[in-house]
């Protein structure tokens, strides 16, 4: 790995990463490149990079600790807990689930990132910043990836933990597991030797992202938690070890552990989001054997965590910008195909020959709105599929404009979008029925509604 890792990094225009290796206990690690090209700065692998979305492990660990103390139980609504959680559905609100929000069922628009300050009372008040979301589908119905359920999953261990989401974080898994880089936040990032990520500059150009760390409002979700690649591994030996800790110590009972490893809601075929979803895991297999794991993305960051329960094997990979997901089928997939013989599907791309004569996509046509953009679905007059995606509210306030992307068929009710968008090819999935034969959904990891 330390031979092969430099060049992979290279060639994948990444500009730094690292990548750790958990099999039955023996860890290798490697890192290559530059923490930041504004300063040279060389990745080392005790150097913290951001997590992102990975950090939903840790909360649905949190949580679970929770109902192993019988202070929670999966199926109470979340609002016996947080009677102040509320969104713009009350009826839907009051069904919401602790389970729907760890397996992200509960159905409400999730991609809410409002900034609510830097005090230990920012998930509070974000939570309170609710009361008027969209109810997209029924709690239970569809799986939609939702940031904003995990903030308050977040609040819900704030509550019951009287303390600072950052202060149980790092009481009760980052010490009890000896992981001395987890950095909840960037006042301890900043003791380490540090990642900064990279985005594509005005004029193409890989350059260092603007600012560090997204809301500290949205830390449950993965706006900020950093460490280095062992660490995360490290983290990994809850799920490696039935929940317990290096010292023998429980941390999560075997039951709580089997439950969050246990598919909770099939997926569609979507880009990167696996096959189906336990509490907390994105499983991407679990037949003949048992492959599960998260992404994160943040700001010029990626990050990727893997696990194999029955091979003891955990593999973290670290990025700070380029193309994540190259570096990913070079490392990541070719350590799981050696070590385990397992074949990872790697990233979707469009059929070399597209065409839409097998199949009628004349049902999936139309608009599809949210309260953060508008999608249009429609064909030209050559029988081509385009997609117009319009931005409003806060991501057009973000500086996200209008674009325009072709759509070529991939099968029944699928869309594949023809060019990439960060090294992958979205997958759009049309779901349900209107009552008018047309479809009500269009899914591409998040759920939007038709409206016309």
């Amino acid at each position: 790995m330390e031979a092969e890792f430099a060049g992979a990094v290279q060639r994948a225009g990444v500009p730094g990463a690292s990548i750790a290796v958990l099999q039955d206990g023996q860890l290798a690690t490697a890192a290559a490149g530059t923490l930041s090209l504004a300063t040279g700065v060389e990745a080392t692998v005790d150097s913290v990079f951001q997590i992102g979305s990975i950090t939903k492990l840790w909360t649905a660990s949190l949580v679970m600790q929770l109902v192993d103390e019988g202070l929670v139980e999966l199926d109470q609504p979340i609002q016996t807990y947080l009677p102040e959680f509320q969104v713009g559905d009350h009826l839907a609100a009051a069904t919401i689930t602790v389970r729907h929000l760890l397996s992200h069922q509960a159905g409400f628009e999730g991609d809410i990132f409002t900034d609510t300050g830097r005090g230990d009372d920012a998930i509070a008040r974000y939570v309170a910043t609710l009361d008027e979301l969209p109810q997209v589908f029924p709690p239970g119905a569809l799986f939609a990836y939702n940031n904003a359920g995990y903030v308050v999953l977040g609040r819900l261990v704030e509550k019951l933990r009287d303390q600072p989401y950052n202060t149980v974080l790092s009481q009760r898994l980052a010490e009890p597991l000896g992981l001395t880089s987890v950095s909840p936040s960037p006042y301890e990032a900043i003791l380490h030797r540090v990642a900064v990520g990279h985005v594509e500059g005005p004029d193409g150009q890989v350059e260092s992202a603007p600012f560090w760390a997204m809301a500290p409002s949205n830390a449950p979700a993965g706006s900020m938690l950093a460490m280095t690649a062992g660490d995360l591994v490290g983290f990994a030996r809850l799920a490696l070890n039935q929940g317990q800790g290096p010292d023998g110590a429980r941390l999560l009972g075997p039951g709580a552990v089997q439950a969050m490893l246990t598919r909770q809601v099939d997926l569609p075929r979507l880009t990167g989001m696996g096959q189906a979803w336990g509490l907390g895991y994105e499983i991407d297999a679990d037949q003949p054997t048992l492959v599960v794991g998260h992404d994160g993305n943040t700001i010029g960051q990626a990050a990727f965590l893997r696990i194999v329960p029955e091979a003891g094997l955990a593999i973290a990979l670290l990025t700070n910008g380029g193309d994540p997901y190259q570096l990913f089928s070079q490392t990541v997939s070719v350590l799981l195909r050696d070590l385990i013989g397992f074949e990872q599907e790697l990233w979707p791309a469009p059929p070399a020959q597209p065409t839409a004569a097998d199949f009628d996509f004349r049902p999936c046509l139309g608009r599809y709105v949210s309260s953060i953009a508008d999608f249009v679905v429609r064909q030209d007059d050559d029988g081509r599929f385009w997609m117009d995606r319009l931005p409003k509210g806060l991501l057009l306030e973000m500086g996200e404009r209008p674009d325009q992307q072709e759509l070529v068929p991939l099968g029944p009710d699928q869309l594949i979008q023809k060019e990439p968008i960060g090294g992958l090819y979205p997958i759009f999935a049309f779901l349900g029925d209107d009552g008018l034969g047309r479809r009500r959904y269009i899914h591409y990891g998040r759920v939007v509604e038709r409206a016309d």
